[in-house]
């Protein structure tokens, strides 16, 4: 669809979908208008409820506008995003619905943009959200391909923009005290990291089917080899299921980077690996495994894809004990370990216990936030190595100041073909 057709739907979205709340005048503390961040939330699917929540509580955030490409989402989310304003009693203006992102992006008054889109839009809206001078909050997995990745780090480098990527679980207790833990040597030199998350992608198997009146399907396709809709890939609103585009080639990165974008980052951290990353990986040689694959870094540290007996989790085993760690617990043997206050010796890593305050903060300081764009592209490039060390079941190095496999086929599978005028490395 030609974007002048997008712009007149916009247009029609705007005025069928915007809500005018209360406007509250003066007093209870409110902010100025030149003291506030003016959002406007890209993708609102389920995830965004929970960015919405997070982000109007801070006193700093007005949200003025959404963007999405099915109509009943859209209208749902902005009348949640007015009740909830209402309730923290935060002074208000209309918030504006958009059916094409880049009309969101065309406002002036708009400071910073949210980005919870299937992770197949990711790039190609980062970058143009650089290029439009907007901050960004972008959900994890930050790319779809590693190339990807690298790309929105230079966009966001060469406009000076603050980006949080959404991996909040370095603002949580468990993590950063696990990370400390290992990072400060206090279950010894690390011999192996057992992470316990599910399957790699997979090609979308689905049957076509036609798309309901209220979604532009070609839309939400947008950059990525075209295929018809289905339900499961696009849930219709009162399904309370999370859309499984997530486990599809094209659109997602399976289990290795839905989940793995959280515990996999969390090595990272531990490691001190956030500008760099493994240097070989070496999956199973049986075809279609989902578990086993390894990589190693330099340091001869060895990671290991497993299910190793809690779901969604990370088991460190050094020479002197072991630390494993959830969103659920944090233990340790010896047991005594989990909840060691550090000394002032000891090496400290980036504190947050507010994921998204610390993005408003770093937004008022021009400083990068506890997980900026270069440390997410780390850990997504692991993640999309990951998968394709997979698919091709081959043992790969890799180069991380180069960001180069030691195998043309891998290499070519950094990045993928963009279909019609989009173009995530025009910044």
């Amino acid at each position: 669809m030609k974007r002048r057709e997008f712009i007149a739907k916009g247009i029609v979205s705007s005025l069928a979908f915007t809500i005018v709340p209360r406007v509250v005048l003066g007093g209870n503390g409110f902010l100025a208008p030149s003291d506030r961040i003016n959002l406007g939330f890209i993708g609102v699917g389920k995830q965004s409820y929970t960015l919405m929540n997070g982000l109007n509580r801070c006193k700093e955030i007005a949200s003025l506008a959404a963007c999405d490409v099915d109509r009943n989402k859209l209208a749902a989310f902005i009348a949640a995003t007015a009740k909830k304003q209402t309730e923290l009693s935060k002074a208000q203006t209309e918030i504006k619905a958009y059916h094409h992102y880049r009309e969101l992006l065309d406002r002036k008054d708009i400071d910073a943009v949210v980005i919870a889109t299937p992770d197949h839009w990711h790039a190609q809206i980062a970058v143009d959200a650089a290029k439009a001078g907007k901050d960004i909050y972008c959900e994890k997995p930050l790319a779809l391909t590693i190339a990807e990745g690298r790309a929105m780090v230079d966009a966001t480098r060469k406009y000076k923009r603050v980006f949080q990527t959404g991996s909040m679980q370095r603002s949580s207790y468990n993590f950063r005290q696990a990370a400390e833990l290992v990072l400060n040597g206090y279950i010894g030199k690390i011999k192996e990291i057992n992470v316990s998350v599910g399957e790699p992608v997979k090609q979308c198997d689905l049957p076509a089917m036609p798309a309901p009146d209220y979604l532009d399907w070609d839309m939400w396709v947008g950059p990525s080899p075209y295929r018809g809709y289905n339900p499961i890939l696009s849930p219709p609103l009162e399904d309370d299921n999370w859309a499984w585009w997530r486990g599809y080639r094209d659109f997602g990165g399976g289990y290795i980077t839905d989940w793995g974008a959280h515990m996999f980052d969390i090595v990272q951290w531990a490691l001190g690996m956030d500008e760099s990353g493994p240097v070989q990986f070496n999956p199973p040689k049986e075809a279609n495994s989902n578990s086993g694959l390894s990589f190693s870094y330099a340091n001869g540290v060895r990671v290991n894809h497993v299910q190793w007996g809690v779901h969604n989790a990370i088991q460190f085993i050094g020479e002197k004990g072991k630390i494993e760690v959830s969103r659920e617990f944090i233990r340790s043997n010896p047991e005594n370990l989990a909840n060691l206050k550090l000394t002032s010796s000891d090496r400290r890593l980036y504190y947050s216990d507010n994921h998204y305050q610390d993005w408003v903060d770093a937004i008022k300081k021009r400083s990068k936030p506890i997980c900026d764009v270069e440390i997410g592209h780390r850990t997504s490039s692991v993640c999309n190595a990951i998968n394709i060390a997979y698919e091709l079941q081959k043992d790969l190095k890799w180069n991380p100041q180069k960001e180069q496999f030691d195998n043309d086929y891998a290499n070519l599978m950094r990045s993928r073909p963009y279909r019609g005028e989009w173009d995530f490395r025009k910044f």
